[in-house]
């Protein structure tokens, strides 16, 4: 874990130092943000660096957790917490999480999967339902709140 912990360190800290554009190892990379979730069970705050799909007043994201078998624990956190601040660029916006499902959700992957082919790998790494969660902006309880 700290691994990823101090992977996540380095991210952020370029996520900030240049206005939230991050290079990737691909090219015509999806936005980065940063998620501010609120721990399930500790109530505290954590920054989680991550691309999102951006489609008009949402933001999308996906916990392939690297295509491990187990669902990431930010995802955890939005389920528990569906209100709190992504920063997107140099804003700190408000977002409410919801989980899709059915249709909705196989449109959505199909999109992402178009826009970023190298998902593939990582979804073949388990077999597990990869959740996806919509963001809406500008939609929760957190107004006014500060990364």
């Amino acid at each position: 874990m700290t691994e990823e912990r101090n992977w996540n360190a380095e991210v952020i800290a370029a996520f900030r130092a240049n206005k939230g554009e991050v290079p990737a190892p691909y090219d015509d990379p999806p936005p980065m943000v940063l998620l501010h979730t609120i721990g399930a069970r500790s109530g505290k705050e954590h920054i989680v660096p991550m691309r999102a799909m951006p489609d008009g007043d949402s933001l999308y994201v996906f916990a392939t957790a690297h295509g491990s078998d187990r669902n990431p624990d930010w995802f955890h956190n939005v389920v528990a917490n569906p209100d709190f601040v992504t920063e997107m660029g140099s804003d700190a916006l408000p977002v409410h999480a919801t989980i899709l499902d059915g249709a909705e959700r196989a449109t959505i992957l199909s999109r992402w999967r178009a826009r970023v082919p190298l998902i593939d790998g990582v979804l073949a790494k388990t077999d597990r339902e990869v959740p996806v969660v919509r963001l809406a902006l500008g939609t929760t309880d957190t107004q006014g709140a500060k990364p």
